[in-house]
């Protein structure tokens, strides 16, 4: 055996491990390597990237029980869960009729020891009274014997419930309807019982729920006052822009990002109720839409140190000294400055670009953009998701630029407007 080892293999770990280098032998021809190319356009590069025999095989095995599992759960939700339904109906019947029968039971059971008690009531008087005369004796004994008829039919009911699933009574006696009436009366009463405690319960909840609207609507109209209080210096803007703020709030509702969050869907209220749920309805829509407006507009500065060297609109040109608009706001700082965002985006433009200089480009949604120029470095790529006060890179004085600064641009639709309210909301 050492022999035949050493003969044909290096050694003893070299003959354990045959079997598995020959099956990696057979799955790497079946998933040979393979090389494929990645062109990154906006910086011209050229990637190669190679995929081994291990990962192209994990990858195949991972798909193979993706496959599988979704086989089985389609199996599995075909058919089996119209017989869970079924198996669940079949429960729920059961629970409601052991509710009927636990229901009935305590009635028949509380008439049942009254009945007891009035039979024990009636032969303490037969056995301790010595003053009863032969009449009133006689009519204790009927009325005993009447009472033990009614004991042994509602024995009978009780024995019947527990024995025969599908038991029907019949009243063929008279005493048999004068125990029927007794029990009807006795769960009468405990549904007028029930029927009031709930009536109370009705006005409690009534009178907590008006609590609770007066409450959230108070809240809601503070915290409306408020966020329109941010946003009134803008509003002049909205109007130059051919916008209203009714309009944003609506669309601000409608957007959706991984930053800012989910699509709001107004509260359908039915509008046979009082008119105070639609309001409270419209006043939370109302609410959440300035909120999340006043998170995706791109209002404060992207510098820690506000110095306004240029504003927006007509001005000489640095270079000719010809009139030419300018079309945002200077920062003064050196550089290295950092340039962070205000609002929450995503990086859509990140390079060079003729006369800004190296850039980059933030969307915020709603058609708002910012845009930072002649930079020194940028922190960030393209496609990357940014929050408020992200580094988004340093101040320079790359592109056309007389000397170190910031020029910053807000830009609606791709039109670039004033953004000095927005930078001083």
């Amino acid at each position: 055996m050492i022999n035949f080892i050493t003969r044909y293999f290096t050694s003893l770990w070299a003959f354990m491990t045959s079997p598995f280098r020959a099956v990696w032998r057979i799955i790497s021809r079946i998933f040979p390597p393979r090389e494929f190319t990645v062109m990154d356009v906006p910086r011209g590069n050229v990637y190669t990237f190679q995929q081994s025999s291990f990962w192209r095989f994990t990858k195949f095995c991972a798909k193979m029980g993706l496959i599988i599992w979704a086989t089985w759960s389609t199996y599995v939700f075909v058919y089996h869960r119209p017989m869970l339904q079924k198996r669940t109906m079949q429960l729920e019947q059961m629970r409601t009729k052991y509710a009927q029968h636990m229901t009935d039971l305590q009635v028949y059971l509380g008439k049942y020891n009254e009945l007891t008690k009035n039979i024990n009531v009636i032969d303490d008087k037969l056995l301790k009274d010595n003053k009863l005369t032969d009449a009133q004796k006689e009519d204790l004994i009927n009325e005993r014997l009447k009472t033990w008829g009614e004991l042994d039919f509602l024995k009978t009911r009780i024995t019947e419930m527990f024995t025969d699933e599908h038991y029907t009574p019949e009243y063929t006696k008279f005493s048999d309807l004068a125990v029927e009436y007794e029990l009807t009366r006795a769960e009468n009463d405990e549904l007028k019982k029930r029927d009031a405690e709930m009536v109370d319960t009705v006005a409690k909840i009534l009178e907590t729920d008006n609590k609770i609207i007066e409450t959230v609507s108070k809240l809601t109209n503070e915290k409306i006052a408020d966020l329109r209080a941010d946003l009134k210096n803008i509003n002049g803007t909205f109007a130059t822009l051919g916008i209203s703020q009714e309009t944003l709030i609506t669309n601000a509702n409608k957007f959706s990002s991984q930053l800012v969050g989910s699509v709001f869907n107004p509260l359908e209220i039915d509008k046979g109720l009082d008119e105070k749920y639609q309001k409270l309805a419209d006043n939370l829509t109302l609410w959440n839409g300035l909120n999340k407006l006043r998170r995706i507009l791109p209002l404060g500065a992207p510098v820690a140190k506000v110095n306004i060297t240029s504003k927006y609109g007509m001005r000489k040109d640095p270079f000719t000294g010809a009139p030419k608009k300018h079309k945002g706001v200077d920062f003064s700082g050196k550089i290295g400055t950092e340039l962070m965002a205000v609002a929450p985006g995503r990086v859509i433009s990140a390079g060079e670009r003729v006369g800004y200089g190296t850039t980059v480009e933030i969307d915020h949604g709603l058609g708002f953009t910012t845009l930072y120029a002649h930079l020194s470095k940028i922190k960030v790529s393209r496609g990357d998701w940014v929050r408020p006060g992200t580094i988004v890179g340093l101040g320079g004085s790359s592109g056309r630029s007389t000397g170190p600064h910031l020029h910053y641009e807000i830009r609606y639709k791709g039109n670039p407007f004033d953004p000095e309210k927005f930078v001083k909301e």
